[in-house]
């Protein structure tokens, strides 16, 4: 079972949906209990960093969170739960959960579509993901593939943490974490077939990884 994270700042209903027409078991939920037995946790997020931070901390899954990651829970950020991974956010001058080194930024306005206009903020609609190096989210995703974003700010993690890029005005990190914890940008929840396989890939590590156990 996948545990999706209940913190009233997610998007949490897209992504059961997209879960159950892959025929995955999941629940919706904030119980500690629940989400300490789940196979792997996804943690989703619409909305602005600061709101999401004050919800999970007024609860304590803060802290819940932290304790399972730090135990190797399999866990997938997207959005702004990519986000809050970080250390910092721009957003609301918000400090993050800090399981993943790095600061959240907000789009430079200055930066520039290759025609020389420059970019709109937020960045919204489809793009490719670049890998700087193996991930097993994209096992059997094509290199074409692209991926829905809605977002204004973006993750600028430690560079040795950084998974794969997008060009939107520069480059910048769309994926990044570490074997197991995994943060994106985009949402794979409404990204079609390439998001639904990366959905389908992040259950399959989760069940690889209990069964290792």
């Amino acid at each position: 079972m996948l545990a999706i994270l209940d913190y009233k700042a997610g998007n949490q209903t897209s992504v059961r949906r997209a879960l159950d027409h892959l025929g995955i078991e999941n629940q919706i939920t904030s119980d500690p209990d629940l989400l300490a037995s789940a196979d792997g946790i996804i943690f989703p997020g619409v909305g602005a960093a600061g709101q999401a931070m004050d919800e999970l901390s007024s609860g304590g899954l803060d802290e819940v969170l932290k304790s399972l990651i730090w135990q190797e829970k399999p866990l997938l950020g997207i959005c702004v739960g990519c986000q809050i991974l970080l250390d910092y956010c721009e957003e609301n001058d918000t400090r993050t959960l800090a399981v993943i080194p790095g600061e959240c930024r907000l789009f430079n306005p200055a930066w520039t579509e290759e025609d020389g206009t420059p970019i709109r903020v937020p960045h919204m609609g489809w793009n490719r993901v670049t890998l700087k190096k193996d991930c097993a989210l994209f096992n059997d995703i094509s290199p074409a593939a692209e991926f829905y974003f809605v977002h204004s700010y973006h993750p600028a993690p430690r560079p040795e943490f950084i998974i794969g890029e997008t060009m939107y005005g520069e480059n910048f990190c769309s994926v990044h974490g570490r074997t197991g914890l995994w943060a994106v940008q985009f949402h794979p929840e409404k990204s079609g077939a390439p998001g639904l396989k990366l959905l389908q890939n992040f259950h399959a590590y989760c069940l690889e990884a209990k069964n290792a156990q």
